[in-house]
């Protein structure tokens, strides 16, 4: 029972973290496969739209992250059904730049590496050290993240080198055009909270989302970024990681008990 609940917590640290630190860098780097980034500005889901209900979707997606890492194959499985009857209208029509469809395998396999290596950042800036032997048990375990859906167990890279592989392999389909990166750039800058909110945190946001984008993502958004801020990066991460270090853990035993 101890090493089931020091993984829950390891994988729910991971998935809160990329949720809401560095949750919107994810969602651009999701975004930049262009059957993605249309599939998200063209959807008819108004309940899912980042734009409109920034909120709800951020809940209904640590939500998902939950069930499919930690929940039980029935509660996967009713997770999957909800799911599935929202993406059954996200699909192109004759009038999409792009064709895509949100039961496409490829795509959703494209999104879930972009979550897994949201997680592999945020462990690695702010948990507990762990040897080469453990990542690859979080990475096996993350592989929920799209077989709870679509992606068949095969079609997730066997083991991280695998997935270093087949990440190299589709930064080269990552492609961001006017119309997504003006819809990430509004998700960037706030658009969807009130204006105190935006007055207050947008610069900050912006900050913490260029820092955490990997650089060809930058590129694609045309975000600059000097060696002097990613200075000021890494010292904010030193000191957010001071402060996680010394927070207590609300479950789980002290990694010495593994």
């Amino acid at each position: 029972m101890k090493g089931i609940a020091w993984r829950a917590t390891e994988l729910s640290d991971m998935a809160v973290g990329v949720c809401l630190l560095a949750g919107i860098a994810n969602v651009v780097m999701q975004l930049a496969r262009p059957g993605v980034g249309y599939g998200v500005v063209e959807s008819k889901v108004d309940s899912g739209n980042l734009l409109k209900h920034p909120i709800k979707r951020t809940r209904t997606t640590i939500t998902y992250l939950a069930v499919t890492m930690m929940g039980s194959e029935s509660e996967r499985a009713s997770y999957r059904k909800g799911v599935n009857r929202s993406h059954a209208r996200v699909r192109s029509d004759e009038s999409s730049p792009v064709s895509y469809n949100a039961f496409d395998p490829d795509l959703q396999l494209w999104v879930a590496a972009c979550i897994y290596r949201g997680f592999q950042d945020v462990y690695q800036l702010f948990g507990t050290p762990v040897g080469s032997a453990t990542w690859e048990r979080l990475y096996r375990e993350s592989s929920f993240i799209g077989t709870t859906l679509q992606v068949s167990p095969e079609r997730w890279p066997a083991d991280l080198e695998a997935f270093e592989r087949y990440w190299k392999q589709e930064l080269n389909k990552v492609s961001i055009d006017d119309t997504v990166r003006g819809y990430l750039t509004d998700l960037i800058m706030l658009k969807p909270f009130a204006l105190p909110v935006r007055l207050l945190l947008r610069r900050l946001n912006l900050f913490l989302t260029t820092g955490f984008l990997p650089q060809r993502f930058r590129e694609e958004m045309r975000l600059n970024w000097t060696e002097r801020q990613q200075r000021r990066f890494d010292r904010l991460m030193k000191l957010i990681r001071a402060v996680v270090q010394a927070s207590p853990r609300c479950c789980g035993p002290s990694p010495s008990t593994r």
